[in-house]
């Protein structure tokens, strides 16, 4: 009788002496003599070896269970988790579309955007500060962590009226938590999927997308019936109940017994030496990689943080500009799980986050730039543009594991969203500067902007593809 439960997780002994080398190896076809001969998995050919280019040669797919209960619940954790996690990242809009007309009203755009730089800023940074943590022992004690920062955080955010307020209650301390909390829940996917990585990390990520539809709608509606303070107050205890089931069941395969450290200087040179990795930016398919998600998720921010106050000045209400946001976040869904099911089965990782990239440039400049003021145009474009920022956000963390090994992704992940943080702080002031007082030519010159930036992480991807495999049409 075969057996089809998953192996038990391995006993993986890590000392604080040992040292982990970036892998930085190009494609080496693996060997044949695995004795798997099935037609639906056939890793002998040349093209599914080179679906995995730049993996490492170390790691045989068939430690990952790709499936299983166990799998599954720590999926659906990571899922419940990413929910408030991303869905306050992906409602913005809303919070900045309101603060705006009325805490903030006497400030102006570029002031205001410094909120949500700082905020988007932090998340990048702060992830790093998890990376070599979840590596080392797992993602619970983060979790935990991040759930009380970013409850408290948006209980401190119901009662702020000036800027300063909430920089440090919103954007400060929230983003602290959002990127404690955003390593350990999407690296645990990574642990138990390996052919369906990039299905798996797609479902997860849904439900960034699937907050991103409730919030606003519900932001919408208490800040009519209760009041903002009200409001935020009911979306921290909404937060609260899905991250404590992400504390559950968001868990790493591979279950690590650390030995302890020798001393407190010896753990605080581990965790800041494998948080801040620089040598893993000697390895140019991750520099591309890291570059090309960075300049497209900050496109995508940018126009995410603005596209109510877009629709607002070009003669729509505030409750339809909100609405607009929710509706962008539903094609999310659809962007995430599609691109990432036909990139698993057919197409390639890198392939398609390319293909979507570029995509989402050509509808920034065909409907959006020319077409923006007629509101029919206005709502194709932002339901196209959801589509293929969903798969851009979805595909990042794919790529990136597809060129590192399994035991060092916590690191390699959270190093990346570093430069993502360098760029995030003088982005999003740039977009509010130049969109200055609003007037629809401030808003075509934001748009060619963020469009450039969508444009240059398309072109950075297909670096990496390149350095990964080429210019042979394949599936990479």
């Amino acid at each position: 009788m075969v057996s089809i439960l998953p192996k038990r997780p391995q006993q993986l002994i890590l000392s604080p002496h040992t040292r982990f080398e970036a892998h930085a190896s190009g494609f080496k076809p693996q060997s044949g003599g695995t004795g798997r001969d099935s037609d639906d998995h056939v890793r002998e050919s040349t093209l599914d070896q080179l679906s995995h280019t730049g993996s490492t040669d170390d790691e045989d797919e068939s430690e990952f269970p790709d499936g299983g209960v166990a799998a599954y619940l720590a999926l659906l954790g990571s899922f419940m988790g990413l929910l408030p996690a991303w869905g306050v990242i992906n409602s913005l809009g809303a919070l900045e579309g309101y603060i705006s007309k009325h805490q903030l009203a006497s400030d102006s755009s570029s002031s205001v955007s410094w909120i949500f730089a700082l905020y988007l800023a932090i998340v990048s940074a702060s992830c790093v500060l998890t990376g070599a943590y979840f590596d080392r022992n797992g993602g619970f004690g983060a979790i935990v962590v991040g759930t009380v920062l970013f409850v408290t955080s948006l209980v401190a955010t119901a009662n702020c009226h000036t800027i300063w307020q909430f920089i440090l209650a919103f954007s400060v301390l929230g983003g602290l938590a959002n990127g404690i909390l955003t390593t350990p829940l999407v690296s645990c996917v990574a642990t138990w999927f390996s052919r369906k990585r990039a299905m798996a990390t797609s479902c997860a990520t849904i439900g960034g997308s699937l907050g991103g539809i409730i919030f606003p709608l519900m932001l919408k509606k208490l800040y009519v019936e209760v009041g903002f303070p009200w409001a935020l107050r009911i979306l921290a205890f909404v937060c609260l109940a899905c991250l404590s089931f992400a504390c559950l069941f968001a868990r790493e395969r591979v279950k690590q017994k650390p030995q302890a450290f020798s001393s407190k200087h010896e753990m605080a040179k581990f965790y800041v030496l494998g948080s801040f990795n620089w040598k893993y930016f000697c390895d140019a398919k991750y520099v591309f990689t890291t570059l090309g998600f960075s300049l497209a998720e900050n496109s995508i921010l940018a126009t995410s943080t603005y596209i109510a106050s877009y629709a607002m000045a070009r003669g729509n209400s505030e409750g339809s500009s909100f609405t607009l946001i929710t509706a962008g976040n539903a094609m999310q869904i659809l962007g995430r799980y599609v691109p990432g099911y036909i990139s698993d089965r057919y197409a390639g990782r890198f392939n398609v986050v390319i293909v979507m990239t570029l995509m989402a440039v050509v509808v920034n400049f065909a409907i959006w730039l020319p077409f923006g003021g007629n509101p029919k145009a206005l709502w194709a474009y932002y339901l196209l543009y959801g589509f293929f920022s969903g798969s851009i956000f979805s595909l990042t963390a794919v790529c990136i594991g597809q060129i590192s090994k399994t035991r060092d992704f916590g690191k390699r992940y959270s190093t990346a969203y570093l430069l993502n943080a360098m760029m995030t702080l003088p982005t999003i002031p740039i977009a509010g500067t130049i969109i200055g007082r609003g007037s629809v030519s401030d808003y075509n010159k934001f748009i060619i902007f963020s469009t450039c930036l969508m444009l240059a992480g398309g072109l950075s991807y297909a670096v990496a593809r390149f350095l990964c495999a080429g210019v042979r049409i394949c599936k990479v």
